[in-house]
This record gives structure tokens, C-alpha cells and sequence, in this order.
């Protein structure tokens, strides 16, 4: 299952990436999030790895993230994998005018198991969560700016 959503965040380019890459900032625009725990490379970096707890409405969930390429801001590639599905995340960053950026968030999601058979029925879950995490860090990095 692909989607790509986009997303123009008020604020500049530069700070946006400061406040996305930095993973202190995760809480503060994902509600549902327990824990961040680094593994292992240089956080931020190529091949880090880091462990994820969510609590979803549903259940917990624990996920793997592996930056798999940094190429900031034209390029940030991150895998997610977990219980019965694995994510690919594309993100591209492009300012588009003073204090405004352009996020687009490409999402390849691949399913096994029981997850395969579920994924027809939650494809519009899946965009809307994505949708509604993206606007939760607009909000979060405008917030910001204004304090800024």
C-alpha cells in the first residue's frame, strides 16, 4: 500500500529540519508515543537503529526505525518495522518562501501474516494517522516559531 502526503509548515526550512530530526522533539507532536530508545550508529545517521513504544487505542506497539538514507533536506529515508508490517518512509523538505516549507511524506507499507489481510480495511486508518501526525508537528513547529 503507497501514499504521499503534503503539507506547507510555516516555518523555515532550517528550523524545521532542527525540530524533525531532533528525537527530544518526538513527545511533544506524537501523543501516543511511551518511549525512544537508541540501539545503535549515530543517531540522526545513516544505519541507526532505534526501538519505538506506542500506545495505540487498540494496544502497544513496538517498532524498529532504521534510517536507511540522510540527504537532508532533499532526502530523509527511515524503515519502520513491526508485528506484521514494515513502513518506508520518504521524506522531502523544500522551502517554498519566507518561513514557509513544503513537507511531502512518501509511505510504502508492505504487510505479512494476519496484517496482510487487514490492510484492505485499514488503508484510509493508516493515511488518516499519517495525516493527522503531520498536522500534530505543523502545529508543534509554529508553536515553536512563535516562541522562537
Amino acid at each position: 500500500m503507497k501514499f504521499h502526503i503534503e503539507i506547507t509548515v510555516d516555518i523555515s526550512l532550517n528550523k524545521l529540519i532542527e525540530l524533525f530530526e531532533n528525537p527530544e522533539n518526538l513527545k511533544k507532536w506524537q501523543p501516543n508515543l511511551i518511549s525512544f530508545e537508541h540501539l545503535s550508529g549515530d543517531i540522526g545517521q545513516e544505519g541507526a537503529t532505534s526501538r519505538i513504544h506506542y500506545n495505540m487505542v487498540v494496544k502497544k506497539i513496538v517498532m524498529q526505525e532504521t534510517i536507511i538514507k540522510r540527504n537532508l533536506p532533499e532526502e530523509f529515508v527511515i524503515l519502520y518495522e513491526s508485528d506484521g508490517v514494515s513502513n518506508t518512509v520518504t521524506n522531502n523538505f523544500k522551502e517554498t518562501g519566507v518561513n514557509k516549507t513544503r513537507w511531502i511524506m512518501q509511505n510504502n507499507f508492505k504487510f505479512s501474516g494476519i496484517m496482510k489481510y487487514a490492510a484492505m480495511a485499514l488503508k484510509g486508518v493508516f493515511r488518516k494517522q499519517t495525516e493527522m501526525t503531520m498536522e500534530r508537528f505543523k502545529k508543534f513547529a509554529e508553536t515553536i516559531k512563535e516562541e522562537v
